[in-house]
């Protein structure tokens, strides 16, 4: 049939040696070797795992026998290894923290009460995985982080009622009373505040299910199996956990040496903050300046946001082991032209570290995959582009993450291309919900010409934008096209018609099937193409020395006696979205600014002084595409959009995470007062939370916003049960100052425990690229809240109880 209308090749790098087993080792360093990609997706409901290992058993069956020598195979994606890589990681992590809050738990308070609390964990992650199986979540990332998550909340409930048993067992009181009965009223003592704290932390992270758009599907696995872990905690901590403490614990018998009411508490802890209360409760002015003090940390913290010092994102830069480099050439370039600027950026990819190999698909797109899908490189084809599929070696072979490889390969490749008149894109992998681009400008208007210039001076604005790579555009260059125009009259004098001529023409250019042939070694008949050599199809002059034979003089006559050729610029495609005309401006963020918020911040300003082709001004939307088109408009799209969605969504559920919290609490202790003493350190995990962010260099993001909304719970449920000992002292005659700091001597302990599993169990995701924003807020802020808020709590309950006593 002539020359090919699309080239694949794939090409090795430094990172094959090791890595690459089918090729021979003298060819990894060679040219570039024509390939075939074989593409194979999956069922729904399938096990990716099971069908990657099922096929690369079959192909090594095949070698030797339909694969011939010289012919080498080698597998260029497998996200089954790279699920069974994550799946098989994440679990290492959870087994790590069910082993580390044990170990806490066995160090604080002994071997066999760590036996009684690790009980509880396998216990509720069982019946967690039963609710993710009812709901029908599968086993993947998304499922395995939020029963990671769990594991550092749903031990506290254990955690208080092994640590009040502990309490009661010891007392002198309860020495020869039956140990069944001292449990019973260990567990009575905290059960319903422990009911109250773990109903306000359910309050808090439910409403994470609803986020609307993109981002719900993608996070609601960790709001619902965190919810359901909630409810499973308290269950067996009342149930499971009294049975196994009976059986576990040492219960001081009659006549044995036993603690009095308060000596339990005398460790060190209960010392130093036995220390630091009574100063503060008792002398007005420390405490006013305590209170002063913590109002400025906060303050300070929170300033960290608009000075950039901590930056916002939608989710941080994922290590994957791909990426891409897509590659425009002007609209009507050759495909030879369009492969020779491939090769070169090939040549350079040869030369990084980290890369394996470089498929190279010219004149058509790449197989399908994830950025395939939602950019709609698919649908990519014609000589003017190709698609570099970059493959690098795994992560424990690098040390440096696919987005810093891609950051860095960027610059040299769009200086490769340049000469090329090449528009070159590096492609990542995204970690989150699909988008069009990071950054989407989507401009509307009445005349398509006008809207078409005005999408120009976007397009300028963002090369102006510090931070903003990989520019484009769906507008298309003029490509000309030659039309002929049929002399009918004189056609119809030698008995040829129009569809003759457009048909000869047609078999010349595009190709036409004339007959099929069979052959005995296929199974299928081959199609019979007819089509002109390129060298002989790419000019005018070449079509028009065609001949068509004439059915009234039997002659053949060239198609230059009856066609006249005439210029002109061939039509371009146009978009609509919601029926609505649309022109798309394109980009990346990378350098300078990693988010995306702040070069829309600067985008937004600087189109709000352009001035719109009809004179008047530049509407800007946001979540919304216009409702008509009567005027020049913007829509910001892209991760912008889902990141604007998202933190609304987010601060709306914490709004009403607070009110929930507020009247649970009101139902309880029967005051509109009380509750605001109990939610007024919610704010001060601000103070680790954001802090522990810019010490890390991390961004925060959606999972960081999470991890604040679920640690305003647990602070919540932890100054619930504070409160409530302030009270049950108080009731049992103690002056209010003495209570005050005996309630918090007696639950800071407890109290430490549960920060510490909490800081345990999110330690073991803290390097995880995507979830490390959850780790640090709920690490952080479970520090902070610790430190501040467990003083906070009593303070500011002293002070409104004893401004109470006055006026009464």
């Amino acid at each position: 049939p002539g020359e090919p209308d699309d080239y694949v090749f794939i090409d090795f790098g430094p990172g094959a040696a090791g890595n690459v087993k089918s090729v021979p080792a003298d060819e990894l360093g060679g040219a570039a070797a024509p390939a075939v990609t074989i593409s194979i997706a999956k069922r729904q409901g399938t096990n990716a795992i099971t069908i990657t290992h099922e096929i690369e058993r079959r192909i090594e069956a095949l070698r030797g026998r339909l694969i011939p020598e010289g012919v080498h195979v080698q597998v260029t994606r497998n996200y089954g290894e790279t699920s069974s890589e994550k799946s098989n990681e994440l679990l290492y992590h959870m087994g790590l923290a069910t082993i580390s809050v044990a170990l806490l738990i066995m160090l604080s308070l002994g071997l066999r009460e760590s036996g009684v609390v690790a009980t509880a964990i396998p216990v509720t992650l069982a019946l967690t995985l039963l609710a993710f199986y009812v709901g029908g979540y599968t086993l993947n990332r998304i499922t395995l982080f939020a029963l990671i998550f769990s594991i550092g909340i749903l031990v506290d409930d254990a955690i208080v009622v092994v640590e009040n048993m502990v309490r009661h067992f010891a007392m002198k009181s309860n020495a020869g009373r039956d140990p069944a009965t001292v449990a019973v009223e260990s567990v009575d003592e905290v059960g319903n505040p422990t009911i109250l704290a773990t109903a306000t932390v359910i309050a808090a992270i439910l409403p994470m299910a609803f986020v609307r758009g993109l981002m719900g599907p993608y996070m609601r696995p960790i709001p619902v199996g965190a919810s359901a872990a909630m409810v499973f905690s308290l269950i067996v901590a009342f149930m499971v956990t009294p049975w196994a403490a009976l059986r576990f614990l040492k219960f001081e018998k009659a006549g044995e040496q036993g603690n009095d009411h308060h000596a339990h508490t005398d460790d060190w802890t209960t010392r130093v903050y036995r220390k630091m209360m009574h100063p503060l409760i008792d002398n007005p002015r420390v405490r006013r300046w305590f209170l002063v003090g913590i109002v400025l940390l906060l303050l300070a913290a929170m300033a960290m946001v608009p000075l950039r010092l901590v930056k916002v994102k939608m989710l941080p830069f994922d290590n994957k082991s791909e990426f891409q480099v897509i590659i425009d050439m002007p609209e009507g370039t050759a495909l030879e032209r369009t492969a020779e600027a491939a090769q070169a950026l090939t040549a350079y990819l040869r030369t990084v570290p980290e890369v394996i190999d470089i498929e190279s698909y010219i004149g058509l797109s790449g197989p399908y995959n994830f950025n395939g899908l939602v950019r709609h490189y698919f649908l990519r084809s014609g000589s003017n582009v190709a698609d570099l599929q970059v493959n690098l070696v795994g992560k424990e072979h690098r040390s440096a993450q696919s987005h810093q490889i891609a950051v860095r390969v960027r610059p040299e490749l769009q200086k490769i291309a340049a000469p090329f008149g090449a528009n070159v894109k590096v492609a990542e992998v995204p970690p989150g919900p699909p988008v069009l681009e990071t950054l989407v400008a989507e401009v509307y208007g009445p005349d398509l010409e006008k809207t078409m210039a005005l999408a120009r001076q976007i397009e300028a604005q963002f090369r102006q934008t510090p931070g903003v790579v990989d520019i484009d555009t769906y507008m298309e260059d003029d490509r000309e096209k030659v039309r002929f125009d049929v002399d009918r009259e004189k056609a119809a004098l030698l008995g040829i018609s129009a569809e003759q001529i457009a048909g000869m023409v047609r078999m010349a250019v595009d190709g036409s099937v004339v007959s099929l042939m069979r052959l005995p070694r296929e199974k299928e008949d081959v199609p019979i193409l007819v089509r002109l050599p390129k060298s002989r199809r790419t000019g005018v002059e070449a079509i028009l020395a065609l001949q068509v034979v004439s059915p009234a003089t039997g002659r053949q006559v060239p198609l230059s006696e009856l066609v006249r050729p005439s210029t002109g610029l061939e039509a371009k495609s146009r978009y609509h979205k919601n029926l609505k005309p649309v022109v798309y401006v394109l980009a990346d963020v990378a350098g300078s600014e990693e988010s995306p918020v702040y070069p829309i911040l600067n985008l937004m300003r600087d189109v709000e002084k352009l001035t719109a082709p009809d004179g008047g001004h530049v509407t800007q939307w946001h979540t919304r595409v216009p409702t008509d088109t009567s005027g020049y408009a913007v829509k910001w799209d892209g991760e912008w959009h889902i990141t604007y969605e998202v933190f609304h969504d987010l601060g709306l559920a914490f709004a009403v995470v607070m009110l929930l919290i507020y009247i649970l609490v009101v139902a309880w202790f029967q005051n509109f007062v009380t509750p605001l003493t109990i939610m007024a350190p919610i704010p001060l995990t601000l103070v680790g939370i954001l802090p522990a962010h810019w010490a890390m260099g991390a961004f925060f993001t959606a999972t960081s916003m999470i991890g604040f909304i679920a640690g305003a719970g647990i602070i919540v449920r932890n100054s619930i049960i504070l409160v409530d000992f302030i009270q049950l002292k108080r009731a049992e005659g103690l002056p209010l100052s003495e209570a005050v700091v005996e309630a918090g001597a007696v639950r800071f302990r407890p109290m430490l425990l549960t920060a510490a599993a909490v800081v345990v169990g999110a330690g073991v995701i803290l390097f995880d690229p995507i979830f490390q924003g959850l780790a640090i807020s709920l690490m952080a802020g479970e520090v902070a809240s610790t430190l501040l808020a467990r003083i906070a709590v009593p303070v500011l309950y002293y002070m409104e109880a004893a401004h109470e006593e006055k006026k009464s």
